[in-house]
């Protein structure tokens, strides 16, 4: 199944129905009157999170949803029916901005959280409602009311306890497959992770977290560099993060570069990142050919004031204590704050 993440709809509620200009004419009721119904309210258009959606593809294809109207009145006081709501589901995480200013409209992190996004139309008043000691006999009945027409940009963040971030290559994927049943594509080149991956980790005891693979970044992602901010935002919701750093890649005395290089762009993309914790880890311990340079590389990272672990996660190495260190992070952290769905005013 393809992955989406973002998509522009367009979401218009349904047209109220118009009401009746109507006259009673029964053969025992000399006098009769106005009885025209009214009509019924257009349907609303409802975004629902779900967790049995994954992607946005469902809106990749079409673009304008349109809630049913609501039905006309009639004669005898019968008023129309109301249309119905439409109701889409987005995956849990979804985003609604309007697309012009980016504010935020609704943030669906709840499952089966509900944001009424374009209400239906009001239904006309019959020609009964206007019966006055004056006007006896109106005739003539009010037009059903258009219903909202939005444009709404849907962006989806996924939600994880545990983000892995790093450059192409470093093995993220293959540590999320070692640890979790996720099955992301593997392959000894950059970029073969081209969207995110969930995978739920069990380890001993502890209740099972969310681990998400994020595609590897490159610097000036948070300008965008190789789609860098869509990336980045997947890590938002993330309670921690797991910086992985391919030791291979290390060159020189400059043992902190990386690390240091994803910690910019990280800050450069949101300040609330920085307050998030973090793990670092080394990955490609067993392709090491100096194990002094490898200490060395410990121990600056360790100097940085961060949790270090020196795996393989091809062979499994070190494995079991990577995992007791986020399982024991999780438990002290605070759990993702949750915000209402609706930020916008009833009305």
């Amino acid at each position: 199944m393809k992955f989406v993440d973002e998509v522009s709809i367009r979401l218009v509620g349904g047209r109220g129905g118009s009401g009746c200009v109507s006259f009673r004419r029964e053969k025992y009721v000399p006098k009769g009157g106005p009885d025209g119904g009214d009509g019924g309210r257009g349907g609303d258009v409802i975004l629902e999170a779900s967790d049995k959606k994954h992607t946005l593809l469902d809106f990749r294809h079409r673009s304008v949803f349109r809630a049913p109207a609501g039905a006309h009145g009639q004669g005898q006081n019968r008023h129309g029916r109301s249309g119905d709501d439409l109701i889409l589901q987005v995956p849990v995480g979804t985003v609604a901005k309007d697309p012009r200013t980016e504010q935020v409209l609704a943030d669906l992190s709840v499952n089966g959280c509900r944001w009424t996004a374009a209400r239906g139309g009001l239904g006309g008043k019959g020609n009964a409602h206007f019966v006055s000691s004056t006007h006896r006999v109106p005739r003539f009945a009010q037009e059903g009311q258009e219903g909202e027409d939005l444009e709404v940009l849907l962006e989806l963040k996924l939600i994880a306890d545990a983000g892995l971030v790093g450059f192409p290559n470093a093995g993220k994927s293959t540590l999320i497959a070692s640890v979790s049943a996720a099955r992301p594509k593997i392959a000894d080149y950059p970029f073969t992770t081209l969207v995110p991956n969930l995978g739920v980790v069990r380890h001993k005891d502890y209740p099972p977290f969310v681990m998400a693979d994020v595609p590897g970044l490159l610097e000036g992602a948070h300008r965008g560099t190789g789609l860098g901010t869509r990336f980045l935002r997947h890590l938002e919701r993330c309670r921690i993060l797991v910086h992985l750093i391919d030791i291979t890649q290390v060159t020189g005395k400059d043992y902190l570069g990386a690390f240091r290089r994803i910690e910019r762009e990280l800050s450069l993309y949101s300040k609330e990142m920085e307050k998030k914790r973090r793990i670092v880890v080394l990955n490609k311990v067993d392709l090491a050919t100096d194990p002094d340079a490898l200490e060395e590389i410990f121990r600056a990272h360790q100097e940085a004031g961060y949790p270090v672990f020196r795996v393989s996660a091809l062979k499994r190495k070190g494995l079991e204590e990577l995992l007791e260190c986020i399982t024991s992070l999780l438990r002290d952290s605070e759990p993702f704050e949750q915000p209402f769905c609706d930020r916008r005013e009833e009305g």
